[in-house]
């Protein structure tokens, strides 16, 4: 008996070694999106990457933020990205990272009266952001009082442009691509800086986090993170 017990402790480290890793991610261009049936983007492109590259098996699926958050939480050999790795989240995951280091901004409609010039300034105003999302914690951490709560960025940024919000967060990469891109947006002043992750239930064996670190550093050090960048419109870090 206690031979099967013991071949049985072998083996399951072994099987939990082999699952596939499921990944989970929500609609947020240029980062995350579908085109179709595929998925695109330069954090998809880098996952597909990295996971290539260590050879593991892996699942992907967008859906919306705070439901990816919840499944990586919740359920075990799930990640989800691309995922800010700040104090309140940081135990609750084990990191593969970074994916993107970037700045997030307060926006506004281009032309707006809404001009605040520091983040207590900004408090008067309705703040839109997506629920669950890493930036609702900052806002309620630094007592923003009048939060409106969305399912995804897209809705958020509509909201904004019709003026159903006075301000939204996004990432500082993604704001100056939709300017190029034409957007009527203009920003104000600086919510936080940031390092945007993957962040894997801890289930996820460490040995499997640590060769999906290893490739992710090389994705990062032969140059090719840089290039998916500007592949998608995002300033590299050596640009900024």
């Amino acid at each position: 008996m206690k031979q099967i017990f013991f071949l049985m402790s072998l083996l399951f480290p072994l099987a939990a070694q082999s699952a596939d890793v499921k990944f989970v991610t929500e609609s947020y261009p240029p980062f995350n999106f579908r085109e179709g049936e595929v998925y695109k983007g330069a954090s998809v492109e880098q996952v597909r990457l990295l996971m290539d590259d260590a050879g593991l098996k892996f699942t992907m699926e967008m859906m919306p933020w705070a439901r990816a958050l919840f499944l990586a939480e919740s359920q075990e050999m799930h990640c989800v990205f691309t995922t800010v790795h700040n104090k309140e989240r940081h135990g609750r995951f084990k990191w593969v990272e970074p994916l993107l280091k970037s700045r997030t901004v307060l926006i506004r409609k281009a032309g707006s009266p809404v001009d605040p010039k520091t983040l207590d300034e900004a408090k008067a105003f309705k703040v839109g952001t997506q629920r669950d999302d890493f930036t609702q914690t900052i806002l309620e951490e630094n007592g923003f009082p009048r939060i409106d709560l969305a399912t995804d960025l897209e809705l958020t940024l509509k909201k904004l442009l019709t003026g159903r919000i006075d301000l939204m967060p996004i990432s500082e990469k993604y704001f100056d691509k939709l300017k190029r891109d034409g957007a009527p947006i203009e920003s104000t002043v600086v919510l936080a800086e940031d390092i945007y992750s993957i962040a894997c239930n801890p289930s996820v064996p460490d040995e499997l986090i640590g060769r999906m670190q290893k490739s992710l550093d090389k994705v990062i050090a032969d140059g090719t993170q840089s290039r998916l960048f500007e592949k998608y419109g995002l300033a590299s870090e050596e640009q900024k």
